[in-house]
């Protein structure tokens, strides 16, 4: 009775409304859209809720039964307010708790996540300045111009010796360090041009705020290319081969661009960097057709240097990219990031469907076909990319594919429906976490490539669980997740402050970059952060810069971001 008559009295006073918010109230920090699902996830104590607008108490619910979290040992229950859809600003009330951050519902809720995630990718554009008037407080001068780069002694060849210098200008940062991988920027490039290919008339309206944005291409294309045309400067044209990577001998510091100056190499061309070109470059045949005007002669040069790859590669079915090996055999060492795929059998099947579903050739259609599984995309397990595009386009495919197409839309099904079976009555009441298998080196993208495969089931087979499913997992990037965080940089109340990201820790500005996904909880803990609160794999987070094992951002980890948000935009009136 006494806590009853307390909830009234504080709700009503507006008394607790106003307290500092607590983070034990997990929730979407940026808000709702008012007819989709919206959920909290709040300790076992407490029976009751109220949503507030300042001292107005504006709906009141029960709290669920409590839910066991097996692998953390954690309890929850879920305070569920998907009736409540009137557009405002609002904060959760238990009063055995406290109050939430404060959240909006609102259409276009995510508009502006959408937006940041892609120009993530502008602050992190390489061989350019940043001007104020597209960078703001972010501005920095030019750095690694990569217009003489060094041929490795791994990379020579007769008609590149060791030290021949080649230019290699552009593209994207890869990570919290300043160097450029194939392998990393092929899942990162095809992740963006599926979601331009999914919801183009979307993406053509999306404005973004990057120098291209006048131009005849959609901002989003505008933007992938500044990438491709980077991947094009790496294919040996003598050969059709692909460098492995763009790279120091060893990562900068933490310092600026302008100010690192080491010399900068290609190091050897590998089969699953070749493959990965391959694919992206039918990928992109496809997309920028349509644009040969504003871009004369790009499709065409694209699908040549994807065939040419495609044929490297078959005559190279086994180079793999051993770092150590390379060490061993030539100077100087390379000690960066590695993406050393001791496995290349996906990055085939993904580079014989793109190639097929750009040309109809035969010889890709019986590349693609052997062994059909769906795992989640990820840097080295790229399949399923491939089996996305055949389903996306089945309809153009010749008529000998349509029973194996027809087999990879019931596998693709098959999938999402493992995914969301149970999800609604976990701890967290999120796809992502069901498992503690989630929670790897950048778990961010699993729960972004999760709801990608709950999207595309969609595409496939309208059902809203799958809609609802995707929902849950941008709500667990935004804040409805076990460490409170928002994680993604700009966003939230309790928000990312320092990621493992150079050019945020040394630009001498207090908020990082924005727009950029941290990699997220890692219970492996690689970088012996001696600031982790927890080994348990659901709170193995810190918000630390030396945490790259947790805390680091990576443009193979904000695509899929990028999608998940746009799409779930483009799909908000489904709800």
């Amino acid at each position: 009775m006494r806590i009853r008559f307390l909830f009234s009295l504080l709700l009503t006073s507006g008394t607790l409304a106003a307290q500092t918010p607590t983070e034990s109230i997990q929730l979407n920090q940026v808000g709702f859209y008012p007819n989709a699902p919206k959920q909290a996830i709040v300790p076992e104590i407490g029976r009751t809720f109220a949503v507030v607008a300042g001292r107005d108490t504006v709906f009141r619910g029960t709290l669920s039964e409590v839910r066991t979290n097996s692998y953390a040992s954690r309890q929850t229950r879920v305070a569920d307010f998907t009736a409540f859809q009137k557009p405002g600003t609002y904060q959760l009330v238990i009063p055995e708790i406290g109050t939430s951050y404060p959240f909006k519902i609102q259409n276009n809720i995510h508009r502006s996540v959408a937006q940041a995630s892609i120009k993530m990718f502008y602050y992190n554009r390489v061989s350019e300045p940043l001007p104020k008037a597209y960078a703001g407080k972010w501005t920095r001068p030019v750095g690694h111009s990569d217009t003489k780069v060094v041929v490795h002694p791994s990379a020579a060849s007769k008609e590149r010796p060791a030290g021949t210098i080649l230019s290699s200008p552009g593209g994207w940062y890869d990570a919290g360090d300043y160097n450029k991988y194939i392998v990393n920027s092929g899942i990162t490039v095809g992740t963006l041009l599926s979601l331009y290919e999914d919801h183009p008339a979307f993406v053509q309206k999306l404005s973004l705020d990057i120098p291209e944005k006048t131009n005849a291409l959609p901002d989003l294309l505008d933007e992938v290319l500044v990438n491709l045309r980077w991947m094009l400067t790496m294919q040996d044209p003598n050969d059709g081969g692909v460098y492995h990577k763009l790279t120091n001998a060893k990562f900068d510091g933490m310092i600026m661009p302008q100010n690192a100056h080491t010399v900068r190499y290609v190091v050897q061309k590998s089969t699953a960097a070749t493959l990965d070109f391959a694919a992206v470059m039918a990928q992109a045949a496809r997309v920028f057709k349509p644009f040969s005007k504003a871009l004369p002669g790009l499709s065409d040069s694209c699908r040549v240097m994807a065939v040419q790859a495609w044929n490297w590669a078959k005559e190279n079915p086994k180079v793999l990219y051993d770092q150590d090996a390379i060490n061993k055999a030539f100077d100087p060492d390379i000690s960066t990031g590695t993406y050393g795929d001791r496995d290349v059998s996906d990055e085939w099947i993904w580079a014989a469907a793109e190639l097929y579903a750009l040309t109809k050739d035969k010889q890709y259609r019986l590349a693609w076909l052997p062994d059909p599984k769906a795992p989640l995309p990820s840097w080295n397990q790229v399949r399923t990319l491939g089996y996305y595009t055949l389903t996306r386009l089945q309809k153009q495919l010749p008529e000998a594919a349509q029973g194996e197409v027809a087999g990879l839309r019931a596998l693709l099904l098959k999938e999402a429906d493992a995914l969301v079976a149970d999800y609604a009555a976990s701890a967290n009441a999120t796809v992502m976490g069901q498992t503690a298998k989630d929670f790897i080196w950048g778990s961010s993208s699993v729960a972004a490539n999760q709801g990608i495969a709950l999207l595309h089931a969609y595409r496939l087979s309208p059902r809203k669980e799958y809609l609802a499913g995707a929902l849950s997992n941008l709500n667990y990037l935004l804040g409805q997740n076990a460490t409170g965080y928002c994680l993604l940089t700009g966003f939230g109340s309790k928000r990312v402050m320092h990621p493992h990201h150079r050019l945020s820790e040394a630009d001498g500005v207090v908020d990082p970059v924005p727009g950029m996904i941290s990699g997220g909880p890692n219970p492996g803990q690689q970088d012996k952060c001696t600031t982790y609160p927890s080994k348990l794999p659901d709170v193995s987070f810190t918000d630390d810069v030396c945490s790259y094992a947790s805390n680091e951002i990576a443009i193979n980890w904000n695509a899929p971001l990028v999608y998940l948000a746009i799409a779930l935009e483009a799909l908000q009136g489904k709800f």
